[in-house]
């Protein structure tokens, strides 16, 4: 399709969705109103501008990128971990900064079927990654099933990087290059986890095993939003997959059911920055919305996930903003969504390159997920 026909076929999309096109951001949009037509305006005009009004608002800035003090190593390497499945390799990725040092120990896992360079999924995880633990496929990395697709796969436990508890400041990285008091701008633990990834993103790059053109960035819940918020800020993950991240992460702030901003502010504080605060039953004082953070990740593969119990999540808002964001794919010559229509229940939109599906089932990530983010790699990726 044309990408003149696509920009009309958004437009009329939004007009017709839950709010009228009037109440929502324009992803199109620079700061001063001033809509652009062209991928080199919207990344000159726009793309710096939203992602600055993002951590600003909501995430946080972030002090420092990979750090002078960066080093990383593998620990240890068994060319036939899982019975002869993969080759195994435990990295320790260390830094330091102006209040200390830190460390993060990723593992990786690289089939030994498959011809390298091999595409990569990277997983923002909850524990500690075994991949020898069965637990792991409940815990949402079913190592063996990646493994027999043919991806390696590399996970990290985020309260490594920063830990996820309200008095967890002191402990983590954003004592190591912050200082109290915080800044109303300074980063929160999404925007902080973000940056712990793309510190295994320096490794990824360096591994020959590893393709790092295509390396796909996941997490689940607040780790959806931290993966989301992690590939706007980091462009070398060509792949992003948001599953149940809801509020804050894929669902739309103005038109959100379930968690609003005062839930997730008041629970959960310092996720954001103290700025998002001030948007507590406010959300449409905000400069932005969430289908601009999905915008940012154009024209990049993105994969945003619904589950039909996870009213909290609201997946229908989820599914709203990935229709909202299509117009900045367009923008590129790429479709965004498939259809307009909200798909059936475990029917999955691959042919975009938003992909989307809302699973049967609570809040949850789980190897049916997986199998449609894989499907939407083969297909994408062509493999």
């Amino acid at each position: 399709m044309p990408i003149k026909s696509q920009l009309i076929l958004s437009a009329a999309l939004l007009l017709a969705g839950p709010l009228c096109a009037a109440d929502v951001p324009n992803p199109l949009a620079d700061a001063n109103g001033k809509v652009v037509t062209t991928p080199d305006a919207w990344k000159t005009n726009v793309r710096g501008q939203t992602l600055q009004f993002f951590r600003e608002q909501v995430y946080g800035v972030r002090p420092v990128g990979k750090p002078a003090g960066y080093q990383a190593k593998v620990l240890r390497e068994d060319p036939l971990a899982l019975g002869g499945l993969a080759t195994l390799k435990e990295i320790e990725i260390t830094f330091t900064g102006p209040n200390g040092s830190g460390k993060i120990h990723p593992v990786l896992l690289i089939p030994n079927s498959a011809k390298v360079p091999v595409p990569t999924f990277l997983l923002f995880g909850f524990v500690k990654p075994d991949p020898l633990a069965e637990a792991n496929v409940r815990g949402g990395w079913p190592v063996k099933e990646i493994l027999a697709r043919g991806y390696a796969t590399v996970a990290f436990e985020v309260s490594e990087v920063d830990p996820d508890r309200a008095d967890g400041f002191g402990d983590g990285i954003r004592a190591i290059f912050g200082k109290q008091p915080a800044a109303a701008d300074a980063w929160g633990a999404l925007s902080a986890w973000g940056w712990g990834a793309s510190r295994i993103m320096d490794y990824l790059t360096t591994d020959p095993a590893v393709d790092a053109q295509r390396v796909a960035v996941i997490g689940h819940s607040r780790c959806g939003k931290a993966a989301l918020w992690c590939a706007a800020e980091d462009e070398r993950f060509s792949y992003v997959i948001s599953n149940n991240s809801g509020c804050s992460g894929a669902a739309m702030a103005r038109s959100k059911q379930g968690e609003r901003v005062a839930n997730i502010t008041s629970h959960f504080p310092y996720w954001f920055c103290q700025n998002y605060q001030q948007y507590s039953n406010h959300e449409d004082r905000l400069p932005i919305d969430q289908h601009q953070l999905l915008g940012l990740i154009a024209p990049r593969l993105l994969y945003v996930a619904s589950a039909t119990q996870d009213d909290w999540a609201d997946g229908k808002s989820e599914f709203e903003s990935c229709v909202r964001a299509g117009p900045v794919f367009a923008l590129f010559g790429k479709t965004g969504l498939e259809s307009t229509t909200l798909p059936p229940p475990d029917k999955a939109l691959l042919d975009g390159g938003i992909g989307y599906h809302m699973r049967t089932g609570k809040h949850d990530l789980a190897v049916s997920d997986w199998q449609h983010y894989m499907d939407f790699g083969d297909k994408h990726w062509k493999r």
